[in-house]
């Protein structure tokens, strides 16, 4: 079984008995600056069957762009967002909103160079590999509409119902969806979007202002993914347990979240529904696992959630993990489903 044919058998829970389950590690900068060439011993160990396209395009999509995404100082990303980082490795934050009132949008630039997709490289990255392909781009509204605002700012516009809010989120949609069709006449098998919704113990917003404000936007994503025929992956952080059976409801494929901050046994009454793409406990278990936390944590996960499929074996290695602890990860994931 490829890599390929293994993701997909996996959303839909048709695995055969004796298959292990697909596997990805997120590796963010951190991780090299702090455990050298552990990167590749654990990919040559554990090769991954999961790629996210390069982005290749015709037009500069970087021009525009200062700083680097993980260095510190100042980072001004494709869209104009100010972001701070005072640790290297990682993303840093916004502190200073680039639109003070939705009636003056002119800071914000809609990156139209990202659609400028080149379909043939992508193609052909697709078709020199036997990995399961996800798109090179990501649509992300709510964080999108926190770069540009503030997030404090952004909770009032929305409670208030902003006239001007509601008029940028239209546009900013649009041109989300043309980004996500034009990257679906390309060979990707999935299209990715992502939000974090979650704080440790809720959603950040009321659940029922995420279906009336939001859950029209996923909607809209994910019809047009299958439309193409193609899968549709989200990530999103902190407890989302209140908006998981409104996800499921749309159809999405596979969502990217904390499992651990929700707990399995919650997320059970899901198994067979949707794929848990991940992952496993980045705040206590990478970072300070014994080799029986992390069996036992993978074996939680297996338990509520494995349905002939329905689980990835994704973790991200990012800042605290220790390399040892995600080489007992995926040799406890072998040992279980293979």
């Amino acid at each position: 079984m490829t890599s390929r044919e293994r993701v997909y058998a996996t959303l839909d829970f048709e695995l055969p008995e004796g298959e292990r389950v697909p596997r990805q590690m997120w590796v963010l900068p951190w991780a090299d600056e702090n455990h050298p060439g552990s990167r590749e011993a654990l990919l040559k160990e554990f090769p991954e069957d999961i790629a996210h396209a390069p982005g290749y395009f015709t037009s500069p999509v970087n021009e525009r762009t200062v700083g680097g995404m993980f260095k510190v100082g100042t980072y001004i990303d494709e869209w104009g967002c100010i972001f701070e980082n005072r640790q290297s490795g990682i993303i840093g934050e916004v502190k200073t909103p680039i639109v003070d009132d939705w009636e003056d949008t002119r800071r914000v630039h809609l990156p139209e160079e990202a659609l400028t997709v080149d379909v043939g490289q992508v193609n052909a990255f697709c078709g020199a590999t036997d990995q399961f392909v996800i798109a090179g781009a990501c649509q992300r509204p709510f964080e999108r509409l926190q770069f540009i605002r503030g997030t404090e700012n952004l909770y009032v516009d929305l409670a208030l119902e902003e006239e001007g809010l509601t008029a940028f989120m239209k546009q900013m949609h649009e041109f989300h969806l043309k980004e996500l069709e034009v990257w679906s006449r390309t060979d990707v098998d999935a299209l990715f979007i992502m939000d974090d919704w979650g704080t440790q113990k809720s959603l950040l917003i009321n659940p029922e202002m995420w279906r009336r404000v939001f859950k029209p936007l996923y909607k809209d994503y994910i019809d047009l993914a299958h439309a193409a025929g193609k899968k549709i992956f989200m990530h999103s952080d902190g407890y989302i347990l209140d908006i998981l059976p409104d996800l499921i409801e749309l159809g999405l494929d596979a969502i990217n979240s904390q499992i651990f901050c929700m707990g399995p046994e919650k997320l059970a009454a899901f198994k067979g529904q949707i794929t848990f793409w991940g992952e496993m406990d980045r705040q206590h278990i990478l970072p300070e696992g014994t080799p029986e936390e992390v069996n036992a944590a993978v074996a939680s996960v297996y338990e509520s959630l494995y349905a002939q499929g329905g689980v990835i074996a994704q973790c991200e290695f990012g800042p605290g993990a220790k390399p040892e602890n995600i080489q007992a990860l995926y040799a406890a994931w072998n040992r279980i489903t293979s």
